[in-house]
């Protein structure tokens, strides 16, 4: 794609413009760091146009604010008080088991994650947010905590122009498929490789 064209421009009827205005289902899979960064750079860029954004944490520890939440309830605030922007909703959907160790038995866990997709699923058809990030929710399908084909249908056949990111390892072969970015993160060098733990302003 140099410079951003198209090598093939498809017979779809479809205009320019209705081509770059279609909804997007984005997934960020892969073993290596970056994938929800990424898709909180997206959102940052959909903040910007004004759009409506929805940001549904599963898995990480309800406890643990992350620096990308701070920043984008600041950016919600801004918006309140002078317009600029668009309003921004951050919601904690897990039981963050897999990262700290909590009460309840993995169908607990289970039976939360449900619930979580159960509001995305009434958000999305009431074309609640303009933009979505659902992070480290291929970790659901992947554990089978969620029927697959039934959250594809959902995200595939979803109203309006409503933009969907999902980040996570694993991202089952039908989200991967359904999707129009996929963007795979593979490690070439990490800190870590070294014994080094996760630093503050890059980590979190």
């Amino acid at each position: 794609m140099p410079k951003g064209k198209p090598e093939v421009i498809p017979d779809d009827g479809l205009t320019t413009r209705q081509r770059r205005n279609r909804p997007l289902l984005v997934v960020h899979t892969g073993v290596m760091k970056g994938k929800s960064t990424a898709a909180f750079g997206m959102a940052l860029r959909a903040w910007n146009q004004g759009w409506k954004i929805g940001v549904f944490q599963f898995v990480k520890s309800a406890k643990w604010r992350v620096g990308e939440q701070s920043a984008f309830q600041a950016l919600g605030e801004v918006h309140e008080r002078t317009g600029q922007g668009g309003p921004v909703e951050w919601h904690k959907m897990g039981e963050g088991w897999s990262w700290a160790r909590k009460p309840g038995s993995e169908e607990d866990h289970a039976e939360k994650g449900r619930e979580g997709w159960a509001e995305i699923k009434r958000r999305l058809a009431e074309e609640r947010h303009d933009f979505y990030v659902l992070d480290e929710f291929a970790y659901l399908l992947h554990w089978g905590w969620l029927d697959v084909d039934e959250v594809v249908e959902t995200l595939t056949n979803r109203p309006g122009r409503q933009h969907v990111v999902i980040t996570g390892r694993n991202a089952p072969r039908a989200l991967i498929d359904a999707a129009d970015l996929v963007v795979e993160m593979t490690k070439i060098k990490h800190p870590m490789d070294a014994g080094q733990k996760g630093q503050r302003g890059i980590e979190w």
